[in-house]
C-alpha cells in the first residue's frame, strides 16, 4: 500500500497551495467583511483549468481525477472557505450532472463553458420541505407545446445568483411519482433569483433561493431519462461528498496552523503558550485526527477513481472530517484566547465556516443513516 502522491498530485497540492497564500489569503477577511463575491479569483482559477479539474480534456476539462480534485479542495480551504465552496459547488453539483446524465447535445453546449470556469453550475435540490428528505421534491414540471413549464422554489442554493452564474440544474416533479432533472439556463422566463441569505459563514460565496413561475424550457433540457432524478441526485451526492469531506480537512488543517503560529509567539507567564502540556496536548490531538481524515478522504477519491462503490466510504469521510472542522476550529480559537474572538484573526472566520460542513451536502444525521445502511444494520 503506498501514501506517497503522485508527482502530478504533489504538483497539484504546491500549486493551489501557493495561489491560496499569495492570492486569496490577503484579501480572504475583506472579501468575507464585505460578503463580496470573488469574482477576479474565480476567474484566475478558471484560467488555471481548477473549475475544471475532474472532467476529461474532450469535454474542456483539466483531465485530472478525484483525488486531484479533493487536494485542490483542500489546500484552498486551508486559507478559505468561501472560495473553496465556488470551486466545489460549481464542480460537484453545477457540473456533474451534466457530465454524467447529459446528451452529447447537452454536453457539447454547457461543459465546454463549465470546465474552463467561463459560467457558474449550480444544482437546485434543497426546497423548503425537501432538505434531508430530499425525495419530497414540491417543484413541478410538465409539458407543454414542446416545453417544461417548471413551477416551484429552490432554498440555499449556490453560485445562481452572479454575473458568471450560467446553468442550474434542478431536480422537479414530471409525475405523481415521478422525479426528473432539467438543465435551467440563467435567462430562462419565469427563473428569478431571490436576494442573498444572511449567513453565520461562507460569506464570500453566493447563496440564495430560487424561484419558477411558469418557467420554460425547451423539451430537450431533460437531464438523462424522465423520472431517473431521484438516482440521479443520490449519485450526484456522493460525488459532492468528496469534495465536502475535502473541505473538512483543509479547514480543520488551516485551523491548526494558525494555533500553532499563535502559540509559538504568544507568551504567558515567561514563556510560549507552545511549552505547556495544556496547549501541546490540544496540537497533538489535532494533528493525530487531521492526518487519520485526510486519508480516509483519500481513500473516497481513490475508490471512485478506481470504479467502485465510494458511497460508504465518502459518507464516512464527509461525517468524521465535518465534525473535525468544528473542532478543530474551536481549539483555534480557544489557543488564540481572547484574540480568538477577533476579526482580524482568521481563526475567527474558521470557526464560524466550520458549522455548515455538519449541514451541508446531507446533515450528520444523514450520513450516518447512509453508512448504517450500508453496514447492514
Amino acid at each position: 500500500m503506498d501514501f506517497d502522491l503522485s508527482p502530478d498530485h504533489e504538483l497539484m497540492r504546491r500549486t493551489v497551495r501557493d495561489f491560496a497564500e499569495q492570492e486569496v489569503a490577503p484579501i480572504a477577511e475583506e472579501l468575507d467583511r464585505e460578503k463580496r463575491f470573488p469574482y477576479e479569483l474565480v476567474r484566475k482559477m478558471g484560467a488555471l483549468g481548477w473549475m475544471g479539474i475532474p472532467f476529461p480534456e474532450e469535454v474542456g476539462g483539466a483531465g485530472g481525477d478525484s483525488l486531484a480534485y479533493a487536494i485542490a479542495v483542500e489546500e484552498l480551504t486551508r486559507i478559505d472557505s468561501s472560495v473553496a465552496i465556488t470551486m466545489c459547488a460549481h464542480t460537484s453539483l453545477g457540473t456533474q450532472p451534466i457530465y454524467l446524465f447529459g446528451s452529447d447535445e447537452q454536453r457539447a453546449d454547457w461543459l465546454p463553458k463549465l470546465t474552463s470556469g467561463e459560467i457558474l453550475g449550480a444544482f437546485g435540490l434543497t426546497e423548503p420541505e425537501a432538505g434531508s428528505d430530499a425525495g419530497n421534491v414540491q417543484t413541478r414540471a410538465s409539458l407543454d407545446g414542446g416545453e417544461w413549464v417548471v413551477n416551484g422554489a429552490k432554498q440555499f442554493i449556490t453560485n445562481a445568483g452572479t454575473s458568471m452564474s450560467g446553468v442550474v440544474c434542478i431536480t422537479a416533479k414530471t409525475g405523481d411519482d415521478e422525479i426528473s432533472n432539467l438543465i435551467v439556463p440563467q435567462d430562462a422566463p419565469g427563473y428569478e433569483r431571490g436576494e442573498p441569505y444572511r449567513k453565520m459563514g461562507w460569506n464570500a460565496s453566493d447563496t440564495r433561493p430560487l424561484t419558477f413561475t411558469d418557467c420554460r424550457v425547451p423539451e430537450e433540457n431533460l437531464l438523462g431519462p424522465r423520472g431517473a432524478g431521484f438516482k440521479q441526485f443520490l449519485r450526484v451526492l456522493d460525488i459532492g461528498r468528496i469534495g465536502v469531506a475535502a473541505m473538512g480537512v483543509g479547514l480543520a488543517q488551516g485551523a491548526l496552523d494558525e494555533a500553532l503560529a499563535y502559540a509559538k509567539e504568544r507568551k504567558a507567564f515567561g514563556k510560549p503558550i507552545s511549552k505547556y502540556q495544556a496547549i501541546q496536548a490540544k496540537l497533538a490531538d489535532l494533528s493525530c485526527e487531521i492526518e487519520a481524515a485526510r486519508l480516509l478522504v483519500y481513500k473516497a477519491a481513490k475508490e471512485k477513481d478506481l470504479g467502485r462503490d465510494f458511497s460508504l466510504t465518502a459518507a464516512q469521510a464527509k461525517l468524521k472530517t465535518g465534525r473535525l472542522a468544528v473542532r478543530a476550529t474551536e481549539e483555534a480559537v480557544q489557543i488564540h484566547g481572547g484574540y480568538g474572538y477577533i476579526e482580524e484573526y482568521p481563526v475567527c472566520r474558521f470557526y464560524r465556516d466550520a458549522k455548515i460542513l455538519t449541514i451541508g451536502e446531507g446533515t450528520d444525521e444523514v450520513q450516518q443513516m447512509v453508512i448504517a445502511r450500508a453496514l447492514g444494520a
